[in-house]
């Protein structure tokens, strides 16, 4: 492994069927106030909601409720939400859904105390908190997006035609999170197929880096073969108890900053797939999904030896009488089909996506440099046309 790093994970995770111990056991630990995120009311039809209330009233505690936090969480939500949180002086955000949750609810935590434009500090102009940060928790609903143990958080601008994500430092990670398989058993087909990308996502847009001899790697590899593996369980059967919490498990791991360390790391499909959110408001992992394979085509060259590695270690492509660029290519037709079985979207256009957006969604993707291949605003387009 090549370079320098610090690893710290600060967020205590209670996995399994009795989970939700976990909470009572935690809840001493903070104030009276309790903001309680969550959605669109599913945790409610699921019972969810009603064993966690449970919990908060035998704790003692004074329940605050924000529901309708959205799959994209605006800044008009956000700034709903730190008002909320102020004015109820609330010692702990419980947040209890999806990745958007916990997204939306570390927003809030690091804003409800800032005087300015929560938008244009934390996710404009990138800036840390330098003023009080409410801590957060979260009981978990749905997998795909690491939020449960990272410090990340995604917030979109409709007038702005911005999606932006915020990687906050430890001191916003959730200080803890209930990991419960059978929480995510009611989230739809649709929703839980995203969610299997978005974790695919994650681990490729940091293994696609590098060229040394990473540990990081290895353990990328891994993860990408259990996931694909229990996902072609859970899309036949949903409540397969051991295909989902091996999923759960894997989505965690997939963003809790590990996979990362030796790494310069690529997320230049985040971009685009956020930009594309920005303007279409799919769900996330469904843009990810439909410009991945235009993207990886794109830069394979750029890369070849871990491309041509991948279709070996993770796809189990037989590399006798193949060069790299044939490896490579048999590697993202793999995952191409990987894709077409769980059911995620292929294409741009599946999402809304029309020419006309192409400028607007070039303009919104953020350049960066830590893959294989720094685009340009031009090649942004191309990837989009060969993404419809």
């Amino acid at each position: 492994m090549l370079g320098d790093f610090t690893y710290s994970n600060p967020t205590r995770l209670y996995f399994g069927k009795n989970s939700l111990d976990g909470l009572a056991k935690e809840l001493p630990n903070y104030g009276k106030n309790i903001l309680l995120t969550y959605g669109g009311g599913s945790i409610k039809k699921s019972g969810i909601y009603d064993s966690v209330v449970a919990v908060l009233k035998s704790a003692g505690k004074n329940i605050i409720e924000l529901p309708g936090v959205m799959a994209n969480p605006t800044v008009e939500k956000l700034n709903e939400g730190r008002k909320l949180a102020k004015d109820n002086n609330v010692d702990l955000i419980l947040a209890v859904g999806g990745g958007s949750v916990c997204d939306y609810s570390k927003a809030v935590s690091v804003s409800a105390y800032y005087d300015g434009d929560a938008w244009e500090k934390f996710f404009l102009k990138m800036e840390e908190p330098d003023n009080k940060i409410i801590p957060v928790g979260c009981v978990l609903t749905m997998v795909g997006t690491g939020s449960e143990m990272n410090g990340g958080s995604v917030i979109t601008n409709h007038e702005q035609k911005l999606k932006i994500g915020h990687i906050f430092g430890d001191n916003v990670f959730p200080k803890f999170s209930i990991l419960n398989p059978e929480y995510t058993f009611t989230v739809p087909q649709y929703q839980m197929v995203a969610g299997f990308f978005d974790i695919m996502s994650h681990i490729m847009e940091q293994y696609f880096s590098n060229d040394d001899d990473n540990t990081s790697d290895y353990l990328a590899e891994g993860l990408m073969k259990s996931l694909v593996h229990s996902s072609r369980i859970a899309v036949k059967n949903p409540k397969d108890y051991e295909a989902r919490s091996n999923i759960m498990w894997t989505a965690t791991w997939a963003l809790n900053t590990l996979i990362a360390k030796g790494k310069s790391t690529d997320w230049e499909v985040h971009m685009i797939g956020q930009s594309v959110g920005a303007y279409t408001n799919a769900t996330h992992g469904m843009t990810l999904a439909a410009v991945s394979l235009a993207y990886y085509r794109h830069i394979m060259n750029d890369g070849l030896k871990k491309f041509a590695r991948f279709a070996v270690n993770v796809w189990g492509v037989n590399p006798e009488g193949k060069n790299d660029s044939e490896l490579a290519e048999a590697g993202l037709k793999a995952l191409e089909s990987w894709m077409k079985e769980i059911g995620v979207v292929m294409k741009l256009k599946e999402l809304g996506v029309t020419p006309e957006m192409y400028d607007g969604i070039a303009d919104g993707t953020f350049l960066l440099g830590g893959g294989y291949r720094k685009l340009t605003r031009e090649e942004v387009i191309e990837i989009l046309k060969e993404s419809m």
